[in-house]
């Protein structure tokens, strides 16, 4: 979603809520705090409870990590994973 997408554009859930982040923008972030028992599990509920991909989901994730509203809303997380990520990129 972007900023410029007008609102009627917008697909449902993705509307903002009173932090800024949209319901799905909310539930990737929530999504990501839960621990998992492998990656297949992870995938799997992307899809059923998402209702998207898990291609479309690390999309998401990562596009919400630079997003001072993740920040505020899940400071913890969104910390976290942006440590994850500056290593994987300082490893290549």
């Amino acid at each position: 979603m972007t900023d410029d997408q007008a609102p009627e554009d917008q697909e449902p859930g993705d509307r903002p809520g009173a932090e800024g982040l949209s319901e799905r923008d909310r539930a990737v972030l929530a999504m990501e705090r839960r621990s998992w028992p492998g990656p297949g599990v992870k995938e799997r509920a992307v899809r059923e409870q998402l209702g998207i991909s898990p291609v479309r989901y690390y999309q998401l994730l990562n596009a919400l990590l630079d997003d001072a509203r993740a920040l505020a809303h899940d400071p913890v997380t969104v910390n976290r994973l942006r440590r994850v990520r500056d290593a994987r990129r300082s490893r290549r």
